[in-house]
């Protein structure tokens, strides 16, 4: 008799801890895993900071996956927030003003790419702060992976903290994010050698490598290895992206995260 009651008195035991693993909140920054009540258990610990990250669907030349940005900027903010420990992500906006649809102008001349007027996309941050606002987040980070609606985001930032003026809640736009993914980061390539025909301004070696560091798979590498030198035709500018690397994409991704987070604990220290 006392082999059956072993055997079920352990597998009570499993069962129990089994239901103990499922109900664990998972190990996630990003809210679309959490549920309602992990996410306010959460807030109320004290991860009051959200990070919105701004993503674009567009083209970046014939070797390079439409969703770039969304990619990218996912994974830096990820990044991003576990390095700051106090945290937590928004889905990924992934649709940006990219320019006209009639006529067709800037990327919108490539298939694929979308856009969406400035106001609407204004009007989408604005209202998705406002909502983490009304949820407990003090500290609302908008990361934006694109150039061209950066201005938009600084119009709302201010627009916010306009209205949020007297209350614990404040917007924020870390110059240094862009900046670094930028500038700052064709700095350090011209540091190991790259010359400023390759490393581009859209869709060159400093993209593509970028991209490289945080999802291969949405490169074609042995195409872009063994094809010609691309051109604003094909998308690219002012960029050759046939020596692009993990590597030196590994460059650029530190130096965002690190400056980033810098600058984000700088702006929020003692809220």
């Amino acid at each position: 008799m006392r082999f059956p009651l072993r055997r079920t008195f352990a597998s009570a035991i499993l069962f129990i801890a089994t239901q103990t693993v499922f109900a664990q909140t998972p190990k996630t920054v990003f809210i679309e895993s959490l549920t309602w009540t992990e996410l306010r258990d959460q807030v109320q610990a004290g991860k009051t900071t959200i990070i919105i990250p701004i993503g674009g669907t567009e083209q970046s030349g014939p070797d390079v996956a439409l969703g770039k940005h969304n990619a990218r900027v996912a994974v830096l903010s990820q990044r991003i927030a576990e390095g700051l420990g106090n945290a937590l992500v928004a889905p990924v906006i992934a649709y940006v003003p990219e320019g006209s649809y009639a006529p067709p102008t800037s990327h919108m001349r490539f298939p694929g790419t979308i856009t969406i007027p400035d106001d609407v996309f204004e009007r989408t941050l604005a209202s998705a702060a406002n909502s983490f606002a009304v949820h407990g987040f003090r500290n609302i980070v908008f990361l934006g992976d694109h150039g061209g609606y950066q201005n938009d985001i600084k119009r709302v930032v201010a627009q916010l903290n306009k209205a949020w003026s007297g209350s614990t809640t404040r917007a924020f736009v870390p110059p240094e994010y862009y900046g670094t993914s930028s500038d700052g980061y064709a700095q350090i390539l011209r540091q190991h050698g790259l010359r400023d025909d390759e490393i581009g301004t859209h869709a060159g070696l400093a993209d593509t490598s970028l991209l490289l560091a945080v999802e291969p798979q949405m490169v074609r590498l042995d195409r872009l290895r063994s094809g010609p030198k691309l051109g604003p035709a094909d998308g690219v500018y002012g960029g050759d992206p046939r020596r692009s690397t993990a590597e030196l994409g590994q460059l650029g991704i530190d130096a965002i995260v690190s400056r980033t987070i810098d600058a984000i604990r700088k702006d929020t220290a003692g809220r």
